[in-house]
């Protein structure tokens, strides 16, 4: 987004505080991130973590509650603020600037009962969205505060 360009403020999102503020973590955290890292590669053949270990893994680390979750956006939740957490294979994890992170279940065919998905770029692109937004309208229903924790 350029300096130039705002976003407008809304007057119902995020009365509740968050349990610590963003890309902060409560104390111990890298402990217990450890623990659980050394926990994986202790007791697995072939350790890798990823997917619900690596989500597991992040609720352990901050003292919340993990729960697989068929949106993927409340895989962790903490009080009022539930979360999505993600991994990311990446070669040079050290260097890497930006990550892409692809959003799974936003069929039109399976929402909308599209029978032709060779639709406009722009009529396909806009479901998708509004698939997104409602899965995560229905978040914000349910959780004060959302967040996404990602593991590159």
């Amino acid at each position: 987004m350029s300096p130039t360009e705002k976003t407008p403020r809304l007057r119902t999102v995020d009365r509740v505080k968050p349990p610590y503020p963003l890309n902060q973590f409560p104390k111990n955290f890298g402990y217990n991130l450890g623990k659980e890292i050394v926990y994986l590669l202790a007791t697995k053949s072939m350790p890798e973590l990823k997917g619900s270990e690596w989500e597991q893994a992040f609720a352990n680390a901050i003292g919340a509650k993990w729960k697989p979750s068929n949106v993927g956006l409340d895989d962790v939740v903490l009080g009022s603020c539930a979360r999505s957490a993600k991994s990311v294979k990446n070669a040079n994890p050290k260097k890497v600037k930006r990550v892409r992170l692809i959003s799974g279940r936003n069929s039109p065919a399976y929402s909308f009962g599209e029978t032709n998905l060779k639709m406009a770029p722009d009529k396909l692109g806009e479901q998708i969205l509004a698939i997104w937004n409602e899965r995560v309208s229905s978040i914000r229903e349910r959780y004060s505060n959302s967040r996404s924790q990602n593991l590159v």
